[in-house]
């Protein structure tokens, strides 16, 4: 099952890994715990496409032919695919929640403050939050999982963020998935290849 998923996640295109992603951060905000943004989630579900079950997101590409038929697995597959994920992200979402109290709210507010200036671009904005996680980071024991615990407060981070200023969450959640595309990546593949095994 492993080597299925390589070949899925190795495509040349990248749809698959931001697709996984945004499947994780969004099934992380649902889960998580005293949410205030039920209401905008559902609002982002609608608006992005990422956000559709796999199969359907497989069908458009068929008919699209953007998409090798041989890399496409079947309906079943990316059911039990986005199942995996969700229980990732229910799991990723209780160790959020147990960390909650961990981040401190002033780098919250002074992450809001930055995401709420209209003049950074998306790369600026990706520095305040390598920023602010690397802040975070220096509490943590050298010997937890760091990409894992790096993941799950890349997450929280985002949660603590919208929960501030719901009408963040597009900007943030987008911020976050390409974050974690571009910075962990392999911590989501191996996350998904020990669920899949």
């Amino acid at each position: 099952m492993a080597l299925t998923m390589d070949s899925q996640i190795h495509n040349g295109s990248g749809l698959q890994d931001e697709h996984i992603t945004n499947l994780l951060l969004f099934g992380f905000l649902q889960n998580c715990s005293n949410h205030n943004f039920h209401k905008e989630l559902e609002v982002l579900q609608c608006e992005l496409p990422e956000l559709a079950p796999l199969g359907h997101l497989h069908q458009e590409l068929q008919i699209d032919g953007n998409f090798s038929s041989r890399v496409l697995a079947d309906e079943a597959d990316s059911e039990h695919q986005e199942e995996i994920i969700q229980d990732i992200a229910r799991q990723l979402a209780q160790i959020g929640d147990s960390l909650d109290r961990e981040i401190h709210p002033a780098l919250v507010q002074d992450l809001v403050a930055q995401f709420l200036n209209g003049n950074l671009s998306e790369e600026e904005k990706r520095k305040c939050l390598t920023n602010a996680i690397k802040a975070i980071l220096q509490t943590y024991p050298k010997d937890m999982e760091q990409e894992k615990i790096m993941l799950t407060l890349t997450m929280l981070l985002a949660k603590k963020v919208v929960s501030h200023s719901p009408s963040l969450l597009r900007d943030v959640f987008c911020t976050t998935v390409n974050f974690i595309n571009q910075n962990l990546r392999s911590c989501v593949r191996n996350l998904l290849r020990n669920n899949m095994d």
